[in-house]
């Protein structure tokens, strides 16, 4: 396929410092049995443990060339199988190798030297076999992937093609084999709607069961079986049997239909501004008609070309905070100061607070008491609780052994003397002061001095929140958001008075939630609800002027938001929403946070949206809505609306940073990434808004330096 594979190596290894970790290709003979004469094992192994996985890059690839080189010289080999080292296949590409690369002919030779080593396992005369034994994400999975057979293991934790996610495509063969292989519906499945769904990731039997392995089995003895398994397909004993016949037999409708759900899905979730969907779906349809040959040559170009845009940069940039930094929270006490907690209590028991009582129960283990006003609230909490984890058994989360052990851990209470021996009580009840303050200085009389004592608040003061206990030093905000279960942003907050143990202690809960934690100081509405109201007010703003609603939502297409702003405020509630609005239009005045009247009359008339939906589920502004707006006659185009809602974000983040509400920008875009679902191609808020150039429009200067989540000046 490409007969130059040693110099297009070279070309790629000089122009590419050498890593200090290097995933070698480990050979070793094994005679088969049954018959099957002699087969090479391959182990891919950067000689390191679990912490750093096999990644591939050129002098990474040149390892496994060599080896292959070796191998497929030989004569007396009749079978060549490839795996990985202990639970992990490859987890992909060394992306830090491709973020630095600065030039359309560097890029494109990343797919060409890929296609080079790994292709030749597809074009081999001797049978060849992929072992997936552990994790296997995108060039990882492509390697088994151009191979004629594989495999897979029951403990296989996730298989993926997270490119399309990052703002690339599957390069190395992904766009052109996968829909070949297991149809283009299901490939676009994969490689297209997984990605765009925040990443999502398929375990093994899902796997096997979409067509990506011949065969599974359990990982106590997955290589050894694996090697029978292919010793057998050798002889003959076992013929692979596929839906249908690679290469040939799905229809041009299906072929149609599949592209063109690819393409509607990527324009709901991105708005149609990332490349990386639309161009990875031209590769896959393209694939129908071509060539393995012709069609990588097409992989070459498309990756190439999209390594240089910035939308790939700012995946870079987003994956980097999510995987290392949001692991280390700037700010976070030593560790060591926190202390055990081995009861909950949650003062409520209402949706929020049954969600996180069970998010407690899940991941802590500990017991967990919740507390109403009455016993039917109270009753009516757990009885939500024990329901949630009736529909884990249904969808196969949970045995009916560890769902006992769960339900055991739930109590409810009217009498807050039972938060006695916990060592953190949560209170989620009703957003006012005085609720809240009466809740902790009774809380106080009962529980330990060292107990945390933890609010869910959205947008109220911490300081303020414990400004009447003997002990404020054990106040801190705990801010979840919902669904609970769901995002994993917590903000933590820093009251006047918190000290450093129960920061810790808090840091040490959000982990063992595996919940990502950042330290927010005690401003308004901190974090994600302050940059949210402001766009929020921006929009409704633009209503109240006299622009349509549906119209206004519209005009901020171009953003891939994960939903227009009306409907985000449908998710919140208007109650919510114009509450949050309330506590920052004290603080900060009304040029920054109007309060909207028609957004009154909608709380006060008990709605829950401003769209009505029709039987289909399109949402429509009924009429009795447009009778609660108070409204101008002065409409605003859609690029204005876009525009002031741009320069209204980078001015407000502008002053977040001023005051010193989080440590930097990084710590913004994790927390809309995480908290609010800000596109991942997007590399969060920040950088948008330096690649649009508002932020030197509004701030005069960018948020981020040139070259960070951009291409290098």
């Amino acid at each position: 396929m490409y007969d130059n594979v040693n110099e297009l190596l070279e070309q790629a290894c000089a122009i590419t410092p050498e890593p200090e970790i290097v995933t070698r290709a480990l050979a070793r003979d094994i005679e088969l049995p049954h018959g099957a004469g002699t087969g090479v094992l391959i182990t891919l192994d950067n000689g390191h443990d679990h912490t750093k996985p096999n990644t591939l890059g050129p002098w990474d690839l040149k390892a496994i060339n060599d080896t292959y080189d070796a191998v497929l010289a030989r004569k007396d080999v009749s079978a060549i199988m490839v795996t990985g080292k202990p639970f992990i296949l490859a987890a992909g590409a060394n992306l830090k190798m491709i973020g630095a690369i600065g030039s359309l002919e560097h890029a494109t030779l990343m797919g060409r030297i890929g296609h080079a080593v790994l292709g030749r396992m597809h074009t081999s005369s001797v049978p060849t076999f992929g072992f997936i034994n552990g994790l296997s994400l995108g060039g990882g999975t492509e390697v088994t992937l151009n191979c004629h057979y594989r495999t897979i293991s029951t403990a296989c934790p996730a298989i993926a093609f997270p490119e399309v996610f990052l703002g690339i495509l599957p390069g190395w063969g992904g766009a052109t084999l996968l829909p070949k292989l297991i149809g283009p519906a299901k490939a676009v499945e994969v490689i297209i709607g997984n990605a765009l769904n925040q990443n999502k990731m398929l375990n093994a039997p899902k796997a096997q069961a979409m067509g990506l392995a011949d065969a599974m089995f359990e990982g106590a003895d997955f290589l050894e079986r694996s090697i029978d398994w292919a010793a057998r397909v050798v002889t003959g004993e076992v013929r692979v049997e596929r839906a249908r016949v690679e290469d040939a037999e799905w229809t041009e409708q299906e072929w149609t239909e599949a592209i063109a759900a690819g393409r509607e899905l990527s324009r709901k979730k991105t708005g149609g501004i990332a490349p990386a969907a639309d161009r990875c779906l031209d590769v896959m349809a393209a694939a129908q008609h071509n060539d393995v040959a012709e069609n990588y040559l097409l992989e070459d170009a498309a990756l190439g070309e999209l390594i240089m845009t910035e939308e790939f940069r700012s995946g870079l940039y987003a994956f980097d905070l999510v995987q290392r930094r949001a692991k280390k929270p700037a700010g976070a006490p030593d560790r060591d100061l926190a202390r055990k907690v081995s009861k909950v209590g949650v003062v409520g028991a209402g949706l929020m607070a049954s969600q996180l009582a069970l998010l407690f129960i899940r991941r802590l283990g500990v017991p967990v008491v919740m507390s109403d006003l009455d016993q039917e609230r109270v009753d009516r909490g757990v009885s939500h609780v024990h329901t949630e984890i009736d529909k884990l058994i249904e969808k196969g989360r949970t045995t009916e052994a560890k769902a006992n052990r769960l339900r055991s851990l739930i109590s409810g209470t009217t009498d807050q003397a039972d938060f006695a021996d916990c060592d953190f009580v949560i209170e989620a009840v009703f957003e006012e002061m005085d609720i809240k303050q009466k809740v902790f200085t009774g809380l106080e009389q009962h529980v330990s001095p060292e107990c945390v004592l933890a609010t869910n608040t959205s947008s109220l003061s911490i300081s303020e929140m414990a400004s009447q206990l003997q002990h404020p030093e054990r106040v801190v905000g705990f801010h979840f958001f919902n669904p609970v279960a769901v995002l994993p942003l917590l903000e933590i907050i820093r009251g006047e008075n918190t000290d450093d143990a129960t920061l810790a202690t808090a840091f040490a809960t959000a982990k063992n939630l595996k919940k990502n934690a950042i330290l927010v100081a005690d401003a308004p509405a901190f974090v994600v609800n302050r940059i949210l109201t402001r766009l929020m007010g921006e929009v409704q703003k633009v209503v109240d002027e006299g622009t349509p609603i549906e119209q206004a939502d519209a005009a901020l297409a171009p953003m891939g938001l994960p939903m227009p702003p009306f409907v985000l405020m449908e998710l919140v509630g208007p109650a919510i929403a114009l509450h949050v609005a309330e506590t920052l239009h004290q603080s900060f005045g009304t040029e920054r946070f109007p309060i909207s009247r028609s957004l009154q009359n909608l709380v006060e008339a008990g709605r829950s949206s401003y769209y009505d939906r029709d039987e289909n589920g399109r949402p429509h502004v009924p009429d009795e809505v447009k009778a609660l707006l108070v409204t101008g006659d002065t409409p605003v185009d859609p690029d204005t609306i876009l525009e002031r809602c741009r320069d209204a974000l980078a001015e407000e983040i502008g002053l977040m940073l001023t005051e010193g509400v989080v440590a930097g920008p990084a710590e913004i875009d994790l927390c809309m990434i995480l908290g609010a679902g800000w596109p991942f191609h997007l590399g969060g808020i920040t950088p948008y808004l330096d690649r649009t150039g508002t932020s030197e429009k509004v701030n005069g200067q960018r948020f981020l330096p040139q070259g960070v989540a951009s291409l290098p000046a």
